[in-house]
């Protein structure tokens, strides 16, 4: 027997899993590591605004992004450097996935605001071409006004009450926690820029926009199926038990 077919016998329906106990132990995170995960807590905040994020995408960069890109960086920047973000740390926070340890609130806060950008972008865009097949009017621009933010709270309430994957108050279901957060954020890291393109791409009109949201909520399904079967990257369940780290 193969270590694949260790790991495929022991897995629910079929799905692989990372055994834990294959898995490398790191104790320290190397500067190189830590400052590669800054720039994607830039991005989850730096687009937090929707309304700004969608002119940028709309008429491109303006002095009011380059003033909220700032902010960003600073206020995350200090956050790293004092080991606040998530992968920002001297060393991994998380040891062992069964350990029922606290979820530190900056791992909460971080978590939180990128399911906001997650659902709350997926949501509108679906929501936004779905009223335009049916009225035959595009207003996105003024959906993003009036409902981006209650949603984005509404997910942020969420998180405040532990109620999203990483954001609970223990730790101890990160090995299955985690394929959730990275299943969707490839998804829409994915989706969303193809979306970009086709809305550029293809004319306005009912035809246009019905082939938009095929295409968007294909991409969606196709690549959380993906995620669900732990084809991607850190999409696979880590079975409990043995000692590993957590990114």
């Amino acid at each position: 027997m193969t270590s694949d077919d260790k790991i495929r016998s022991d897995s629910p329906e079929g799905i692989p899993v990372e055994l834990a106990s294959d898995r490398k132990i790191r104790y320290r995170n190397k500067p190189v590591y830590r400052l590669s995960h800054w720039p994607i807590w830039i991005f989850v905040f730096f687009i937090m605004p929707g309304p700004l994020t969608f002119d940028l995408f709309e008429s491109g960069f303006d002095w009011r992004m380059l003033r909220w890109l700032g902010i960003v960086m600073a206020t995350t920047g200090v956050a790293g450097v004092r080991g606040r973000l998530p992968g920002c740390e001297p060393r991994p926070y998380i040891i062992r996935f069964t350990e029922d340890r606290p979820n530190p609130l900056y791992r909460r806060v971080c978590y939180t605001f990128a399911w906001s950008a997650v659902l709350s972008f997926g949501l509108l865009n679906i929501a936004g071409l779905m009223v335009a097949i049916i009225t035959g009017a595009w207003n996105m621009r003024q959906m993003y006004d009036v409902a981006y933010f209650p949603l984005a709270v509404l997910v942020w309430g969420l998180g405040l009450f532990g109620q999203l994957p990483r954001v609970k108050p223990s730790t101890k279901g990160e090995g299955h926690e985690r394929r959730y957060f990275y299943g969707s954020v490839w998804a829409m890291c994915i989706a969303q820029p193809v979306l970009w393109f086709l809305w550029r791409a293809l004319p306005y009109g009912r035809g246009g926009d019905v082939a938009k949201l095929v295409v968007f909520v294909g991409i969606l399904a196709l690549v959380g199926w993906w995620s669900y079967r732990g084809k991607l990257p850190r999409t696979r369940p880590i079975v409990p038990g043995e000692l590993a780290v957590s990114d």
